[in-house]
């Protein structure tokens, strides 16, 4: 029995909760994967999982076998890394997933240079604006806007920087807002929280003046690109980030308002799982996420917290 083989079956099934999934992941068929976590138990003497026709669940034993088996496993990976080339040209496939505003703005255009400087890397790029469970997805690394998992390793590559735009349309018919006061006439477009599903209120910031806002709302969305077009279309106020709204006003679709407040900047944030050990394709994709928005006018150099490899320590 090789040993090796049947520890990374085993965690891959406890990550992915299904036989199926875990088979798919590593190109075997199910009857030999099956047949690999059966020999290790016998091997081991011990029950790993409980199985039913509807559920997995972890055996106390198989919990504990669990983390050290993605400690040896994480071991094993960096003595290799360490014996070969793949720490400065890493290969396999690479799964990331985002929002489809980042893609689009940050990464799309600069796939080529990350291509050229890994080109043994395939990539996986999956658009989900919800949290997802990226053990079961089968995702290495997700970049987000906003909160961090607390229950993920993180670092913040990057910042948005956010202002209020209303279309000429709305505006000609509600009139331009300036002060806290006049807000009282306005609706808004509202964005909804992926997390919550809850309207997001605004924070407004002039000076040492502070508040929060949430304004009524003929439509609210999830939905950055569906938000940006409903702000457009002239159904309410907008809080949009700037490398959104810039092409919008240059051509005269939005207009920025209330330009004597603030609200907050969001980071944006790559993260990984905890439990899992930091891959050289994950090192590499994250120092280049940061570096491409580092670089940006809109997404600014984010004050860095710790390289990844701290984070991962």
């Amino acid at each position: 029995m090789d040993r090796l083989v049947s520890m990374q079956a085993f965690t891959r099934v406890v990550d992915m909760g299904s036989f199926a999934r875990a088979a798919d992941s590593l190109d075997l068929p199910k009857a030999t994967l099956t047949r690999l976590i059966q020999n290790l138990e016998t091997h081991l003497g011990v029950k790993l999982l409980h199985r039913t026709t509807r559920r997995i669940s972890v055996t106390s034993d198989g919990a504990a076998y669990y983390e050290r088996c993605v400690r040896i496993l994480a071991d094993v990976e960096e003595a290799e890394q360490s014996l070969t080339r793949h720490n400065k040209s890493p290969k396999g496939t690479l799964s990331v997933d985002t929002t489809a505003a980042l893609a689009r703005i940050a990464l799309i255009p600069n796939l080529q240079e990350f291509f050229t400087s890994y080109p043994e890397l395939k990539l996986d790029l999956t658009i989900n604006g919800k949290p997802i469970d990226m053990l079961q997805e089968g995702v290495d690394v997700v970049l987000r806007v906003g909160a961090v998992d607390e229950s993920m390793v993180a670092r913040r590559v990057g910042q948005l920087k956010l202002a209020f735009y209303a279309s000429p349309i709305y505006l000609n018919r509600y009139g331009t807002p300036h002060e806290l006061a006049d807000l009282a006439q306005h609706k808004a477009v509202n964005h909804l929280s992926n997390r919550t599903g809850r309207e997001w209120p605004w924070q407004l910031a002039r000076g040492r003046e502070r508040t929060e806002i949430l304004l009524p709302s003929a439509i609210s969305t999830n939905d950055g690109e569906i938000y940006v077009e409903c702000a457009v279309a002239g159904h309410g106020l907008a809080c949009l980030s700037r490398v959104m709204a810039e092409p919008y006003v240059a051509s005269g679709r939005l207009v920025e308002v209330m330009t004597d407040w603030q609200t907050e900047e969001l980071p944006i944030s790559a993260m990984y799982p905890q439990n899992r050990h930091l891959s050289a394709k994950v090192r590499v994709f994250v120092n280049w996420v940061a570096d491409i928005f580092g670089r940006h006018p809109h997404f600014g150099a984010a004050p860095q917290q710790g390289s990844v490899s701290q984070l991962a320590a």
